[in-house]
């Protein structure tokens, strides 16, 4: 989860919503990523998206069942949606997601692992770092 926040920082700040993910294969690293949609112009570009890819090309399989995804927050209903069709074998998150999938009642892979809260706070607090910016920052404008 440390390198996941460690990308979720990347993120912050590049002005990209401080999302953090990373792939974990027999205990080592195959890919990593954050959010990237505003840089990228694409609604896709979630942290979770990116490295599903990265990991599918680096094994050369649409199935990563093998795999943990170590993400900074509970992902959306489109992440999860990608993460029951690779057949995830874990997925480990750090903060809940108002807007997350467990929220809407989305199911991961009857086979997946879920498991919540790991670095809850400091990845909450960098989420809540982001918006409150983003609060000052439109208030400005207005000004």
């Amino acid at each position: 989860m440390k390198i996941a926040l460690k990308e979720a920082f990347i993120a912050f700040h590049k002005n990209e919503v401080p999302i953090g993910a990373v792939m974990i294969h027999n205990n080592i690293v195959i890919a990593k990523a954050h959010n990237l949609t505003e840089t990228l112009n694409k609604a896709t570009a979630h942290a979770e998206m990116l490295v599903i890819n990265l990991a599918s090309t680096y094994l050369s399989k649409k199935y990563i069942e093998e795999c943990t995804l170590y993400v900074t927050l509970e992902p959306c209903i489109m992440c999860a949606g990608a993460l029951f069709w690779s057949k995830i074998g874990k997925v480990v998150c750090g903060a809940y997601n108002k807007k997350g999938f467990l929220y809407y009642g989305v199911k991961l892979h009857p086979k997946t692992i879920f498991v919540s809260g790991i670095m809850k706070k400091q990845c909450k607090s960098l989420i809540q770092k982001f918006f409150f910016f983003k609060r000052i920052q439109k208030k400005k404008n207005k000004i």
